[in-house]
């Protein structure tokens, strides 16, 4: 067994891989740009090797870099976690020539598995199904429209050695198809330094089911079940769960036993993937296989027991697998949902910034959240939003959603914009809740994007309720700290009235227990009579408890003179007021926000890249006004309605930070 192991990687996967490390007893080595010097990857290593400038190209993806970070440590093997360099077949073979062992598949597998244009050559070769498509590679966006007319819309244009959903577009005519190839084409370069891209037929109503599977190298190979990946937005993965609750146990077998006769057609030799896309007639077609880790990997684990960073450690030592397909039984279900930097109220455009508090779910065991970022750590423009994976795991999949609400509301993060809105609304969501998946689920449910109509509906008392008892609470620990004159005696008011989205509600609050461990209050609201019961202590963020003896946990930031309650996704303002004070409020004027309706603003930080439009130029609806590129994803920003540019803010190369100006109009 190895005695040192370097990642070469970043972030959650990076401290994923230390944590199983440090469990085996074996030493570990970071790698970190000088964007991630105080990144958690960095502090949790037993040493760190510098190797770079923060973009990607200059640091991560440089191959030579970490192999003399392997020499100079003494490292005798090579985790790449997933994305950089993981199906790099270039970095394993520098590996096994510095006499290093790369945890992974050998360069072999890599290059025919890897890559999706050659996969699906060896995968139609070995007779499994594929998808009807055009896996040349193609010229140029002309080609691209002529051999999509050939398939028949809609098409996939996919970049041969892309993941992640860069470099991926969807076609539904020849416009759409040559715009297609050139973003693809792009982002495949950007992001993989490999442009190539290929045409197939797009699948209506399809679901995204992969298959696990653990190969030793030595004619041993099993699938660990599937993991339904339905849930995308711009083919980037949001939610995923093991098992899938759409196939049958018929159809899972088929599907994984193709999976290992691909991997053995390859000599596959660790953990890898392979992704199928299933129709609703439970027909399946091979896309990929992901000769790596995947992101969602502990779906997988919490259902299996099985740790796969562990099984690929073994595998690359050149240990048998001791685990045979009879061995392998899921147990219960697991839910896996991906927390970004980013605002799903401004189309999930991509936040970075620094985390001024952060507190995850710590206190169920059956909740388990990887990541690589602490309070006061910096979510980074050069690198993936991803702040953690949240995971649950319950004895059925009602539980395990169950348990992913309360998870979510527990999450507190404030610094940067993040998309816990939007999952606590998937978690609710009627049609989800009934496995009613295809990946076009969000498509479908939000085509005008996501808003706060969006979000789970709440009983406004709740939160009423809740912010009455936090303000009675502060209110009679002013009055126990205030000095008063001798003799005065406190008075004690309990007639309150709370403003929640400008309603105003009159409550009654009167408390019920005095223990300095538990409060117990009796809110009138609007009439209506609630029992609250809670530990919540002034000054912390969640405020857990039960409310008419159903369980709460709601975060609070004080706001001014009121409070933010957060729960279910929902963000409300609440002032709770004085009668006589409310009266007062009720006839405040509301100030209207400025018009910025003449002005192109970048919605978020990134690289203008390109500039459409010059002064004086007349343009439409619809036309392309600039290209800004944020989180190495390529952002088209068109014109909302005809006009005339009569000012340029901004030039191609320019950092722009959110909502600055680009365009203004006549």
């Amino acid at each position: 067994m190895f005695s040192k192991i370097l990642i070469a990687n970043r972030g959650e996967i990076a401290c994923r891989v230390i944590r199983t490390c440090r469990r085996m007893g074996i030493r570990t080595v970071a790698v970190y740009s000088d964007a991630d010097k105080n990144a958690l990857h960095v502090e949790m290593a037993d040493e760190a090797v510098h190797i770079g400038p923060p973009p990607s190209a200059q640091s991560y993806l440089q191959i030579a870099r970490i192999v003399e970070a392997c020499r100079r440590t003494g490292a005798q093997a090579v985790h790449p976690g997933y994305g950089f360099l993981s199906e790099k077949q270039e970095f394993q073979k520098a590996l096994a020539e510095a006499g290093v062992t790369f945890i992974g598949p050998d360069a072999h597998a890599i290059h025919a598995m890897g890559d999706k244009i050659e996969s699906k050559k060896l995968a139609k070769q070995a007779g499994v199904s594929t998808v009807p498509g055009y896996l040349g590679v193609i010229a140029d966006p002309d080609e691209a429209a002529a051999i999509a007319r050939d398939i028949g819309y809609p098409v996939m244009i996919k970049a041969s050695a892309g993941g992640g959903g860069k470099g991926m577009r969807i076609a539904w005519n020849d416009e759409e198809a040559r715009e297609g190839f050139v973003s693809a084409q792009n982002e495949a370069r950007s992001s993989f330094a490999d442009d190539r891209v290929f045409v197939e037929k797009y699948v209506q109503q399809p679901r995204h089911i992969e298959i696990q599977v653990l190969a030793d190298g030595k004619g041993n190979a099993i699938y660990l079940g599937e993991r339904e990946c339905s849930i995308q937005r711009r083919h980037q993965k949001v939610i995923e769960e093991a098992p899938s609750p759409f196939l049958d146990p018929s159809t899972r077998k088929a599907m994984g036993e193709q999976a290992v006769a691909l991997a053995k057609a390859v000599d596959y030799k660790s953990a890898g993937t392979v992704e199928f896309i299933v129709d609703a007639q439970r027909n399946f077609y091979f896309l990929e296989m992901n000769t790596r880790l995947q992101v969602e990997h502990p779906v997988t684990e919490l259902v299996t027991g099985l740790d796969l960073v562990e099984q690929m450690i073994r595998i690359a030592a050149g240990e048998p697998l001791t685990i045979r397909q009879e061995d392998v039984r899921l147990n219960g279900w697991a839910i896996e949902a991906r927390v970004y930097a980013e605002d799903p109220f401004r189309n999930f455009l991509p936040s970075t910034g620094r985390l001024t508090h952060y507190v995850p779910p710590t206190d169920d065991p059956h909740v388990r959240v990887d990541t690589g970022v602490f309070e006061g750590g910096e979510i980074s423009m050069f690198y993936d939003p991803m702040i953690a994976k949240l995971c649950t795991w319950g004895s059925t999949r009602d539980s395990a959603i169950l348990r992913m609400r309360e998870a979510l509301d527990q999450y507190y993060i404030r610094g940067v914009s993040h998309n816990i809105p939007f999952l606590a609304a998937l978690m609710a969501h009627q049609r989800f809740v009934e496995g009613r998946l295809t990946t076009n689920f969000i498509a479908e449910e939000y085509p005008d994007g996501f808003h706060a109509g969006d979000l789970p509906p709440e009983d406004p008392a709740y939160l009423v309720a809740i912010a009455a008892v936090i303000h009675r609470c502060l209110y009679d620990r002013n009055i126990a700290i205030s000095g008063r004159m001798p003799g005065a005696t406190a008075r004690v008011r309990s007639d309150w009235v709370v403003v929640l989205d400008g309603t105003q509600h009159p409550v009654h609050v009167e408390p019920t227990s005095d223990s300095p461990r538990r409060i117990g209050y009796l809110v009138s609201v609007d009439g209506r009579q609630h029992t609250v019961w809670s530990d919540w202590c002034i000054g912390q963020p969640l405020f857990r408890g039960t409310i008419n003896g159903h369980h709460v946990c709601v975060q609070i930031d004080r706001e001014g003179i009121g409070y933010k309650l957060i729960h279910n996704g929902s963000q409300a303002l609440i002032k709770v007021l004085t009668p006589r004070a409310a009266q007062f409020d009720a006839l405040m004027p509301v100030k209207a926000p400025p018009d910025m309706s003449k002005y192109l603003l970048s919605p978020m930080p990134g690289l203008l890249v390109s500039l459409a439009v010059a002064e004086g130029q007349e343009i439409k609806a619809g036309e392309v006004l600039a290209v800004v590129e944020a989180m190495k994803m390529e952002n088209v920003l068109r014109a909302a309605r005809d006009g005339i540019v009569a000012k340029i803010h901004a030039t191609p190369g320019a950092s722009l930070a959110v909502d600055q100006k680009i365009v203004e109009f006549a």
